[in-house]
């Protein structure tokens, strides 16, 4: 047998190899562990991985075990070493929410989705970065300390999936899991090359995870490829009694698995509506050369036959505003969390404040800890939601109007900031140009995919959205962007 290379591997390949006899489960399981070592923990020190799980050569070493057994994989992700972002209950190993005041915290039992994966035969290889609670788009964290960027190791992954997203990119894990809100899986996925997918809320069950706007919260996969994406969010579906948002799994009734939406040829024909008010204007530093890249991989697209269409979503920052809910409802939402856990080392936002126990660059954390204590004391909350729905009802739509399948946008206004500018306070999370909540707030699925770099060499992510619980469009439409421009490329650290 020969030793693994697990750069750029693929589910697809890996599993070839585990029948073929090249490698087990083991070889691969300790060729991550030994790639974790050499560039997270020191080398170029990504800083993305919080907990490594003492039973990933174990589980390993059962995969392997079964396989040579029954001649069978387990499942779809049989051999699979997937890191988690540690805003997932794991009842084997340490979870912290990003947060040192649950430094030590060992959950009673696994997330559901931990669960599916286990039963799919994935190996659970270990815990990711995230700030604190999932309260940023950058990669600070109170339990972690920074995360960098693999492809320039002075700027930052994003977040709140920043660990997550560090660490598929530089070939730590072979696939990933985050957690996405307002953009958590999309962002850090665009500063870091790679495909994240922000489903409809509730099509993934969220027991075991910690919420930041319970109902617009939901996990998601993140992966080099379209392709692993796919394979990783079949496994990640269904309806779960511990979370009654998931009657939304049963009313999508996806079907067949996501891999068979894949279709190479889905751009030839298809209307695209490019939201030219989503672009960075020319006062917006960096602006222009993430404009200049996500309109190259415009003319990709149109070249193997899409059409774009330019349009103006009305009052685009406006509706923004109105329909964020951090403020109103996310201590509420943390608290009662924090509570449901005894065996959790600290049970409030409150005690966290009064301890001192956060990183002091997390302004929107900052800001919960002064929020309403439920979102029925802000006088203005069902005024927000039925915003929302509006918002929703405009964006769709356009939509019809204009005859579009999706829309499309730079997922991020401007290339990834530095860490410097971070921690100086240059950029606020409620301010930050991210496109990422048009989808997160009006409720309907995205992509973020790689669409090139600035000159500098910084990854741009270009976002596709479509229609509520048309998650097979977003695989249709995105593999056959993937495949037409392939912007994907390792950092090479």
């Amino acid at each position: 047998m020969s030793s693994p290379n697990v750069e750029e591997l693929t589910i697809t390949e890996m599993q070839a190899a585990l029948r073929a006899g090249t490698y087990t489960v083991v070889d691969l399981v300790t060729a991550y562990l030994d790639r974790i070592e050499n560039v997270d923990r020191s080398g170029p020190t990504l800083n993305s991985i919080i907990t490594v799980n003492p039973k990933a050569l174990e589980a390993a070493a059962e995969s392997d075990a079964e396989f040579a057994k029954t001649g069978e994989f387990r499942g779809p992700l049989h051999g699979v070493p997937v890191v988690v972002k540690d805003q997932v209950e794991t009842a084997d190993m340490m979870t912290t929410f990003g947060s040192i005041a649950q430094d030590g915290y060992i959950p009673a039992r696994d997330a559901t989705v931990i669960t599916k994966f286990k039963e799919a035969g994935a190996v659970i290889l270990a815990k990711t970065a995230l700030p604190d609670y999932a309260t940023s788009w950058f990669g600070f964290s109170s339990k972690a300390g920074e995360t960098k960027n693999p492809y320039s190791l002075a700027h930052d992954p994003g977040g709140s999936s920043s660990g997550t997203g560090a660490a598929v990119s530089a070939n730590l894990g072979l696939v990933g899991v985050g957690e996405d809100t307002g953009g958590s899986i999309r962002l850090p996925a665009s500063f870091c090359n790679l495909v994240g997918v922000r489903v409809t809320p509730g099509l993934i069950s969220r027991d075991g995870m910690s919420p930041l706007v319970v109902f617009q919260d939901t996990a998601g996969p993140m992966a080099r490829t379209v392709t692993d994406a796919a394979i990783l969010l079949d496994s990640m579906i269904g309806y779960d009694s511990n979370d009654a948002y998931t009657t939304a799994a049963l009313i999508a009734d996806p079907g067949e698995s996501y891999t068979k939406s894949l279709d190479a040829d889905a751009l030839k024909g298809a209307r695209l509506g490019v939201v030219r008010n989503a672009f960075g204007g020319d006062d917006l530093e960096g602006a222009a050369d993430v404009n200049k890249v996500v309109e190259a991989s415009l003319d990709q697209a149109r070249a193997v036959g899409a059409e774009c269409v330019d349009i103006t979503i009305p009052d685009l920052m406006d509706h923004i505003l109105a329909t964020s809910l951090y403020g109103t409802h996310s201590r509420h939402d943390i608290n009662k969390f924090l509570a449901s856990r005894p065996d959790m080392p600290v049970s409030s936002l409150e005690e966290i404040k009064e301890r001192d126990l956060y990183d002091p660059v997390l302004d929107l954390l900052i800001g919960i800890f002064d929020g309403p204590l439920k979102p029925t004391d802000d006088p203005e909350y069902y005024e927000k939601l039925a915003a929302r729905d509006h918002f929703q009802r405009l964006v769709v739509g356009l939509m019809a109007e204009n005859g579009l399948e999706a829309l499309v946008f730079p997922s991020i206004q401007v290339p990834p900031p530095t860490k410097e500018d971070v921690r100086a306070g240059k950029h606020e999370v409620l301010t930050f140009p991210t496109n990422t909540l048009i989808a997160s707030q009006t409720w309907m699925p995205s992509i973020a995919l790689p669409a090139g770099f600035t000159g500098d060499g910084l990854p741009v992510g270009i976002e596709i959205v479509v229609l509520p619980n048309h998650e097979k469009d977003l695989f249709r439409l995105g593999y056959s962007f993937e495949q037409a421009t392939n912007h994907r490329r390792s950092p090479g650290i």
